[in-house]
């Protein structure tokens, strides 16, 4: 994996486009309950990180996002199309996600083949996390990154 020194990430958006444009309903009904307390109205383990992981990914709460150097020098249009993309991304598979974490994609986005994908630390960000169901012991940084980096 390329080195690729890591920039912050838009916190905010407004920007839809294409397809992203008219998938708001779509999304809202899809989407898992944003919540980091303790209790999961969710069954199971993998679901509960599922949902942890999209909190982060739709909201920026629950974690860090970053991005590589070559996001960073894009246009900021391409920034916003790809900040649009990973947080309204929904199409979820065997595939894509075979452990149901929804923690990896690879997306298209603005002609540029654009992964994401969320790790688990402790919160010294020091070792990876013991417990990544657990907020209290857990960061989950998200990093968005030009395919070509990885």
């Amino acid at each position: 994996m390329a080195k690729a020194a890591a920039q912050p990430f838009p916190k905010t958006h407004s920007r839809k486009s294409g397809r992203d444009a008219g998938q708001d309903e779509k999304d809202s009904h899809m989407s898992l309950q944003c919540s980091l307390d303790d209790k999961c109205p969710l069954g199971n383990r993998q679901q509960r990180i599922a949902q942890l992981n999209d909190c982060l990914r739709k909201s920026a709460q629950g974690g860090r996002i970053v991005m590589t150097a070559g996001v960073a020098a894009l246009s900021a249009s391409d920034i916003a199309d790809i900040v649009a993309a990973v947080a309204t991304f929904y199409a979820f598979d065997d595939d894509n996600d075979p452990h149901g974490e929804h923690d990896c994609a690879v997306l298209e986005v603005a002609g540029k083949t654009v992964i994401w994908k969320i790790d688990y630390y402790d919160r010294s960000m020091t070792f990876g996390s013991d417990d990544p169901v657990d907020p209290a012991v857990t960061t989950r940084v998200l990093t968005v990154m030009l395919a070509d980096e990885y």
